[in-house]
């Protein structure tokens, strides 16, 4: 008892307490002085003390005789705390309904909601924690595409020289139509997501909950996997989450149909001979046996852009004429035969008038000749 009164008094000339006070912080630390001037100095200089109700009966709590690691002092900044962190978890805030004093039922709320700031937040953090790297991309608006596609197909390449024939370079070839690579830019907004330039999908839409859990875990979603039929998927995702949804507009697109050609006082109708395929290759095939070459002299290639979008390509000699040309052309296309047209040559447009001239002459040795309907 002397070293309770001693250590009672110690901890009143330290703090200037009254000696309640003094031994209610004593008995709460099992009477370890230094552990009592800890708690006084946390919560006790500024904050009410809640005394916890004694059990009925009578009969006291027995402490132990060493030091408590644990302070036993709870302030109102505590419980504070706690109603906080309560507050902060997922699964929703707890009620306590009915009871008695010793006695209750605790009901456990709806789980809160996430905001679509949130949502955004867990898909770029689960996308992070699976190895996904940020990319700058300055000079891109929202949504718009810069990945260039290099050409595929196949072509001609001109001769150096007049006299140098010009060759056919194929293209690389495509591979399989099953198997593709897909590339998918995927734009989180405000509200919902979109892929490419597609509708906007909503957050909470449940459709989309599988979607976007195999984002959070950082995998492909099984939607984007079938589209590429076992390639190799490519997605990027765009953080738009301080924005409305807004739908890109739809790129130019050349007319492709027909139309009439301008002019005129009774403008015609142009577009594209009914034939076949098959009578259409015939008749090229036909036109090319009518050409005579003579493999001794020189050769070159003549490409001729006819006025229905289709080209042709044939070898002539170089003291082939421009009449040839003409021949070669309706034999190609018969239809031609009853039409009146001229051919010209390109950069500088002329038009070649004088078909008595050889291709040497008009200067059209692996040229590009174009044809226009008159």
């Amino acid at each position: 008892m002397a070293s309770q009164e001693e250590s009672v008094r110690e901890f009143v000339a330290v703090t200037d307490v009254d000696e309640e006070r003094a031994r209610f912080f004593l008995e709460s630390a099992g009477w370890n002085l230094q552990l009592a001037l800890a708690s006084f100095f946390e919560d006790g200089a500024d904050d009410d003390i809640v005394t916890l109700p004694q059990p009925e009966g009578g009969s006291s709590v027995s402490r132990s005789a060493g030091p408590s690691t644990q302070p036993r002092v709870t302030s109102f900044r505590d419980l504070m705390h706690e109603a906080e962190e309560e507050s902060d978890e997922e699964e929703g805030q707890r009620f306590f309904a009915g009871g008695s004093e010793r006695s209750g039922q605790q009901i456990v709320g709806p789980p809160k909601k996430k905001s679509p700031n949130e949502v955004v937040e867990d898909l770029f953090k689960g996308a992070r924690e699976h190895g996904a790297v940020p990319l700058d991309r300055p000079g891109r608006g929202p949504g718009e595409h810069s990945k260039a596609k290099a050409f595929i197909g196949g072509g001609y390449k001109l001769g150096a020289a007049p006299e140098e024939q010009s060759a056919y370079v194929a293209g690389e070839k495509r591979g399989s139509k099953s198997q593709q690579d897909v590339h998918v830019v995927l734009k989180l907004w405000k509200t919902g997501f979109s892929l490419d330039n597609g509708e906007l999908r909503n957050y909470s839409d449940p459709g989309n909950a599988n979607f976007l859990e195999a984002i959070r875990r950082g995998e492909i979603p099984l939607e984007l996997r079938q589209r590429s039929r076992g390639g190799q998927v490519n997605l990027d995702m765009e953080d738009h989450r301080d924005e409305d949804f807004s739908k890109p507009k739809v790129a130019f697109r050349a007319f492709g149909g027909e139309g009439q050609k301008l002019g005129s006082a009774t403008p015609e109708l142009v577009s594209a001979p009914a034939t076949s395929q098959q009578d259409q290759a015939a008749s090229e095939a036909q036109a090319s046996t009518t050409v005579s070459l003579d493999s001794s002299q020189p050769v070159t290639n003549i490409q001729i852009r006819l006025a229905d979008g289709s080209r042709l390509v044939q070898r002539f000699n170089h003291t082939h004429r421009v009449s040839d040309l003409r021949q070669f052309v309706v034999g190609a296309r018969p239809a031609m035969a009853a039409r009146e047209f001229v051919l010209m040559t390109t950069f500088p447009n002329k038009e070649l008038s004088d078909e008595s001239q050889t291709l040497e002459q008009a200067n059209l040795l692996n040229a590009v000749i174009v044809q226009r309907l008159n």
